[in-house]
Formats: C-alpha cells, structure tokens, sequence
C-alpha cells in the first residue's frame, strides 16, 4: 500500500463505524515507523510501507510477515495483550477491519492498558514503590536468563557488529548536526564512542564467552512497561530487525536506565542496575552502562530526527521533536564525558583492611593500573618489594619526609597514567588528610573523576591479619606492634563528599565489596 492508500485508510480508522466493536472515542499515536488507533478496548497498530536502511516494509507481504513476528516475540514478556493480526479488505471502495476479501493492509490488534498504569505514568504520580523495582528487574533477570543464547545471536555482540551499529547511527544523524543538533556535541560523542570501542575490545569479546549476548527486547522503556492487575507487562519489542534485538543484556537495560534518566528517575535506574547485578552476579554491566546508555540516546535523537524528514508536521509537533532530539543529544554527550574522564581510583584505609585484595580486583574488572605505596616507597629507597624490613613507627624509610617523598611519587605516577587518558588505581593508607586533599586537587587539575573506597575492618580482625604476618609474605612491613600509632593517626576521611566516598567492610565476601564499589563508583558518583 503506498502512502497516499494508506492515509485513506488512517481516515477511515479515524470513523467509529470502522470498527466491529462499541467505539466512543478514538486516540492516535504516530511513531517513525508505525500508526497506532487506540479505541478504548483494543488498539491496532499499522506498519508504515518504509525503507529505512534498518528496516523493510515496502510490501504488503513483508508487512503482514513483522505484524505476525511482533506478535510471536512479544508474547514473550506479555500476556492476554497481543491478541493476533488482523487483515483490512476493501469493498465496494470502503475499507473493512477483519472481513472477508483481499487484503490491502494488515493491522497488530493489542487488548488496550490503561494508560495509568504504564510505568512512566506511575512514576510521575510516585506510585512506583522499590519492590516494584525488584519485581521488574527478577522478570527481566529471567527473560534474559532463558533468552535463546547461540552463534548467530552471538555475531550480532561482536565488537564489529557494535562499532558497525554506532556508526550507522552517526551516519543516519550527521545530517543534522550543525542544523538542529549541537555540531560538538555531536563530533564529541562520536570520538568517544570510538575510543571506548577501541580501547575495550577485550571486554566485548568477554560478553560472548560470559554468555551475556542475547535475544532481548531491543526498546525497553518506561512507556512500553505496564504494571497492571493480572502482572507487569512489557510491550513493544523490536520485531524488525533481529540486529537491534540481539544483543548484549547491559544494552538492553540501557535504554531503560537512559530513559530513566531522561525522564528524571536517576535513582530508580540506578535501583534497577544494582537489583540485576545481585540478582546476576554480572558486575560488568557497571562498566558498560555509560557506553551503552550513549548509545541509545543517540538512537532516540536519530529516532526523531527521522521523524523531521518525514514531514507532516504542525509547528508546535515539529519544535517538540526539535527539543527532544537535542535532549537526546546532550543526555549522549553526559554519558560520553563520563566514560571518556578517566577516574582516579584511591583505594585507602588502616594497614591489613584489604587495599591490595580491592584493588587487585577494580585493576582486574577495569583493566588499569595500580600503584602501591608499600612498592613505589622501597624502590625510591634502592630495595626491593620483597625485602622485609622492620622499624619502629616513623623511622627510617617510614618517617614523615619519606611518607612525602613516597605519595609524591604515588600520586605523579597517577598524574602520567591519567594524562594518557587512562583511569588509574592509588594503593595505599592515605591516612593523612593532606595526602588526600592532594590527590583530590591533582583530579581536579586534570579534570579526571576521583573515588576514594575506603576499606574498613574490626579492630580484633585487623590485629589478626597483621599478627599472620610474622610467617606470611607482605610487601607491607606494618606489624601488629605498629597498630595503636597507625590507629592514633589515621585521620577520619570527613572533608570526602558522600558522592565520591565509598566505604566496604572487607570482612564481607569479595563479590558483595566490588558490587557495592562498582556500583556506586561509576553509577552514583558522576551522577547527572
């Protein structure tokens, strides 16, 4: 049907004698892509006759083909919502909904939600409770969970496939910067987008082999979720192209936690991603997320700048599209700020707290470096890491003007590491507040994000620890009998704001301590 066909038809769906059902009013939804009639009871949605590079419904036949698979695949996180395709005919001129005859057009017939109770309604009236939260995220755990996982579905996370789909976005929106769009916003995302794809190659290829590419949703958002009597709904999943629905998970909650964002529920995505990464045990959707939260943001803003070249427009819906598709833009170029600034990891607390354990870890998840004081204070005094050496408190290699020399080169070592646009990991007690005012101006001086985890332990704990090294090799020489002064001096960490200070009692299990540092070290501290 070719598009003059098709406006009849949209007139004709427009008249409540189209319909073999009681119809008192009649709304309508227009997209990029597709004409939506909501008539009180059941919806029906129509399939523009497009080809856009992404997707194919020039023919009736490919349109009949993706109104049965929208069906099918979205029957998967619904139920009793889709209730079939259903063909229009035409008689005697007229158009008909469902009677016999050859079809001219096919239509999704959905049974129609109550607006009310979409999650994006809620949430503005503040109906949506942290259970909830849980509530979506276990039935979103499980769908990926037992999403069909193989080599095809695979290819389509593959670091090509990806950098292939970033540029298909640039390429599709280039047109408008500089005309509706912010041109160095614009140039910004892109080299960021790339650098990152660049630079963590090894982590896309991880996802694969960690089984995390999957047949997902492909446009998880607020207003495609509904939280109604019989259960959550989500509708509306990617029927169109199986590129855009296969792959990786933390894509796929992306879009959700974007549009969270967007909308002005920071908390809430944040809320979403820590429940799914408890629930999953997959910390890497933390290191991710910003990638991927840019990149549907740049999906949205080209979404609607698509939707400016089709025209037909009033002013006030052409403005409207015109803000939103810059809002898109900037919400893209926050996340891609945040993913670009390298972060100065300070990894700090009492001898034995777990520095080295933590910050082997964060080293081993974001592939950087770590310096450590007890290393870099030996080899500025001619030893060895594995030379022990056991002086009285703030003696020799340990006194106050050795501890300067020591986090003087400690933090230099970060300066040159950050200057290359890489974050970095500082090892060591920072027990003094000068120290830490320090590197806390050395972050601010070259624009770099900053986190202090500082790692914290029972006294009786800590005692122990230190006492085990009398016959266990450490590169530390504190000892148990350094405790009290090391306790006496350490200076509470009071002038680090709440949003860059991360506290973990290292007694806890390794997994729960990188959970709670990687979710709030790279979700929560560079919040919008």
């Amino acid at each position: 049907m070719e598009n003059r066909q098709q406006v009849k038809l949209f007139q004709a769906m427009e008249k409540p004698d189209f319909y073999p059902h009681p119809v008192n009013r009649i709304e309508q939804r227009e997209t990029h892509i597709s004409k939506v009639f909501l008539t009180g009871d059941y919806v029906y949605k129509i399939k523009k006759p497009l080809d856009l590079e992404f997707l194919d419904f020039t023919t009736l036949e490919k349109r009949r083909y993706y109104c049965h698979q929208e069906v099918i695949l979205n029957h998967r996180l619904t139920h009793n919502v889709y209730l079939g395709v259903v063909a229009i005919t035409v008689k005697d001129g007229e158009y008909h909904l469902g009677r016999p005859g050859d079809p001219v057009e096919y239509a999704v017939k959905m049974r129609q939600l109550p607006e009310g109770r979409s999650m994006l309604n809620l949430l503005k009236r503040k109906k949506i409770s942290r259970n909830d939260i849980r509530d979506l995220t276990l039935i979103l755990s499980e769908f990926y969970r037992r999403s069909p996982s193989s080599e095809q579905i695979h290819s389509s996370g593959a670091w090509k496939t990806i950098q292939a789909n970033c540029e298909e976005n640039f390429r599709q929106t280039t047109a408008f910067a500089g005309e509706i769009l912010d041109e160095r916003m614009f140039q910004i995302v892109q080299s960021a987008t790339r650098a990152f794809l660049r630079r963590r190659k090894e982590l896309f290829d991880q996802r694969i082999e960690r089984g995390k590419i999957r047949d997902c949703h492909g446009d998880l958002r607020t207003g495609h979720i509904y939280f109604t009597d019989d259960g959550i709904q989500i509708i509306d999943c990617i029927e169109f192209n199986e590129r855009f629905r296969y792959h990786d998970i933390a894509s796929d909650l992306a879009f959700l936690a974007m549009d969270l964002d967007c909308e002005g529920f920071f908390k809430i995505g944040n809320y979403l991603l820590n429940d799914y990464a408890k629930q999953t045990e997959d910390q890497d959707v933390f290191i991710l997320i910003d990638f991927y939260k840019c990149y549907r943001a740049v999906v949205r803003c080209k979404v609607d700048c698509i939707r400016l070249l089709e025209g037909n427009l009033d002013e006030q819906n052409r403005t409207k599209l015109i803000e939103e598709a810059g809002k898109y833009l900037g919400l893209a170029y926050e996340y891609a700020v945040r993913f670009t600034r390298p972060t100065l990891w300070v990894v700090c607390g009492m001898p034995a707290s777990g520095k080295s354990t933590i910050s082997k870890a964060l080293s081993r998840v974001f592939g950087i470096k770590t310096f450590h004081s007890d290393v870099i204070r030996k080899e500025l005094f001619g030893m060895k890491p594995e030379d022990p050496l056991d002086v009285p408190f703030e003696d020799g290699i340990y006194s106050k003007g050795a501890s300067g020399l020591t986090y003087g080169k400690l933090l230099l070592s970060a300066q040159e590491e950050i200057e290359t646009g890489n974050s970095v990991i500082l090892d060591a007690t920072f027990g003094n507040a000068h120290h830490r005012n320090e590197a806390l101006r050395m972050a601010r001086d070259l624009d770099a994000n900053i986190v202090f985890v500082e790692c914290r332990l029972k006294e009786n704990l800590l005692k122990e620890r230190l006492s085990h090294r009398k016959t266990k090799f450490s590169v530390s020489d504190a000892r148990l009998h350094h405790f009290e002064y090391f306790k006496q001096r350490f200076e509470p960490l009071n002038e680090i704001g709440e949003a860059m200070h991360i506290r973990v009692n290292t007694e806890t299990p390794l997994e729960e301590c990188m959970e709670k540092i990687l979710a709030k070290g790279t979700i929560e501290a560079f919040a919008p």
